[in-house]
């Protein structure tokens, strides 16, 4: 358990307290938040098993993140996948009424999620212009200009543009772990990797967490649910 500098405490849950509630309020979800929470809870349990392996944890992690909230869209791109991030994060933070997303972004981390969002080898214009894609010459201007939007929603307090941000940050790395565009264990991208790695491992049971004490909610349906032939 982490405490803020105001004095709050902030609660880091685990695979072994969510997976406890897990068992007491189950029979109250419907089938597909049941699927999502189990597939998620699953993964989180992985991840932290990967304790000393940043580059594993942080996969896991996403994994278990993905469990949560993946649903069949049209569009599989970036674009597709920020449009999924900004309706789940809406929804949780309307529903985290004891601010602990908030508590985790400005007073656990906003340090390490400045310099994240600082850090241009996640950014992805910076690496279409880097892979000759037409139309990304101007990446530093839209890197300036995302820091403007960041340092606005800063002073603004906006938890839901703060978390597209990073996420859209996070994606860029979870990209360059799975589609093998970095090397396992690099000093290149160790920061990132393990700021990453510590961020999603407090966000990501806070996001699960949420999501039990709201089953009525509409999570939508797992992308691959359980099909019996």
């Amino acid at each position: 358990m982490a405490v803020a500098k105001s004095g709050k405490r902030i609660m880091h849950l685990r695979f072994l307290d969510l997976k406890a509630k897990q068992r007491e309020i189950r029979s109250e979800f419907p089938e597909s938040l049941g699927l999502r929470v189990h597939r998620c809870l699953s993964w989180l349990n992985r991840a932290e098993q990967a304790s000393g392996d940043d580059d594993a944890s942080f996969i896991f992690f996403w994994i278990s993140f993905n469990a949560a909230y993946a649903e069949e869209i049209d569009d599989s791109s970036f674009y597709g996948e920020r449009s999924a991030f900004e309706g789940y994060f809406y929804r949780l933070i309307e529903l985290d009424v004891d601010n602990r997303i908030y508590d985790v972004i400005w007073r656990q981390f906003p340090q390490s999620i400045r310099v994240f969002l600082n850090n241009k080898y996640i950014f992805q214009p910076f690496w279409k212009f880097n892979n000759c894609v037409e139309g990304y010459d101007d990446w530093e201007n839209r890197f300036d200009k995302n820091i403007q939007r960041f340092n606005t929603s800063l002073t603004n307090q906006d938890t839901k543009g703060i978390l597209t941000m990073l996420f859209d940050r996070l994606y860029v790395l979870r990209n360059q772990l799975v589609h093998g565009g970095a090397t396992w264990n690099s000093s290149v991208n160790r920061d990132q990797v393990k700021d990453g790695t510590r961020i999603l491992a407090f966000l990501v049971p806070i996001f699960v967490d949420l999501m039990m004490d709201n089953p009525k909610k509409n999570w939508g349906i797992p992308y691959y649910p359980v099909v019996n032939v």
